[in-house]
């Protein structure tokens, strides 16, 4: 027996078989997505011969294309925040005939329990988050406190209720194309005898997230200095900051600006020919840990406490500011000291301490 959420109050369920064939409903962030992979990876090595399909977002394809416990990808093409009722109906009418036995729903919003309904899914699994009874049949109540980590609450979801959280979570791990890789190297013009130093300056949350353009400039300088090349990776809302830092670190030849150069896939490829990264808490982040880069993580306004680079090569730097981390897209007190106060200096140390050990690895 074990426990469950029905009509608001918890009752116990008989255990059913584990379902062969599973649909999840995908996150919308790119590091929530590369995170979702340590559920993926749980259910394939505690149900083994299981099929997985992702319900996501289409800029997510390449990125769960890379993931090999995963059987497909199926596309809903809604924006953050749109409801789009009508092509959830249309798609979840369109899975009725897969045979899915079970759905896992990891956002918790109301809209997206929609398409396992949709679907007539028999086993609907999701935490209970923005008013979801009927929609979910298996509904959960977070217990925040055993599940402080984003990716413990994904994998969590997997289990059956009221299962004792897994001592770890299994790390995610993005399959790299190394031909792609080389391909990246010649069109990007990277060389082959420099160490590469990987900055990633943008963060789509808000600018509470983001070290100093200056600061990252001047960790390009050092190490440009050193004998290094630099890249610099972002979407093409980073254009304008990754500008700054290229400009500001001398513009040498060995400083190369791809941001809204590469799509998500090179990045993927490109990001693991890195000798080191250097990012703040974001997408590429994950992803740079995801592919096992040495990583070094500027935290402020959020908290390695909940979403930290999945990685046994990743180091992370926090503000002992009492009023850090606020969760805030911008600095409500203006000063933006939980950033600001983080040297480059510092960085620079974390980052040549972790190179030095080699750190442990997976």
């Amino acid at each position: 027996m074990a426990e469950a959420v029905t009509g608001g109050r918890v009752t116990r369920v008989p255990l059913q078989p584990e379902p062969r064939k599973v649909l999840v409903v995908g996150p919308a962030w790119v590091g929530d997505m590369v995170m979702s992979q340590s559920l993926y990876i749980h259910l394939q090595q505690t149900r083994p011969g299981l099929i997985l399909d992702v319900v996501a977002p289409p800029w997510s394809e390449p990125v769960l294309a890379r993931m090999p416990q995963v059987n497909r990808s199926i596309t809903l093409d809604a924006g953050h925040g749109e409801v789009a009722l009508a092509r959830r109906l249309a798609l979840g009418r369109s899975l009725r005939a897969e045979g899915y036995e079970q759905a896992i729903v990891l956002p918790n919003s109301f809209k997206s329990a929609l398409v396992p309904l949709f679907a007539r899914i028999p086993r609907r699994t999701g935490w209970r988050g923005e008013m979801r009874f009927g929609l979910l049949n298996d509904l959960r109540l977070l217990p925040e406190a055993s599940l402080p980590l984003m990716a413990q609450r994904f994998v969590a979801l997997g289990m059956e209720p009221g299962a004792a959280p897994a001592a770890e979570v299994p790390f995610p791990r993005l399959e790299v194309d190394p031909a792609s890789a080389a391909l990246c190297r010649r069109e990007f013009g990277l060389e082959l005898d420099r160490p590469v130093l990987s900055l990633c300056p943008g963060a789509e949350f808000g600018s509470a997230k983001r070290w100093p353009p200056a600061f990252f400039a001047a960790l390009a300088r050092e190490y440009l200095g050193r004998g290094w090349q630099v890249v610099l990776y972002g979407s093409g809302s980073d254009r304008d900051v990754c500008r700054q830092i290229w400009r500001d670190s001398g513009a040498l030849a060995h400083c190369h600006d791809l941001a809204g150069r590469t799509s998500l896939a090179q990045v993927v490829d490109m990001l693991s020919l890195s000798s080191a990264v250097v990012s703040n808490d974001s997408g590429l982040m994950h992803i740079a840990a995801a592919v096992g880069c040495p990583l070094v993580v500027v935290y402020g306004a959020t908290s390695p406490g909940f979403t930290p680079p999945l990685s046994r090569q990743a180091l992370v730097i926090t503000s002992d500011l009492d009023c850090a981390p606020c969760f805030q897209r911008e600095c409500p007190l203006g000063h933006h000291r939980c950033m600001r106060d983080t040297r480059p200096a510092q960085v620079a140390a974390k980052l040549d301490a972790l190179l030095m050990t080699g750190g442990p690895v997976d």
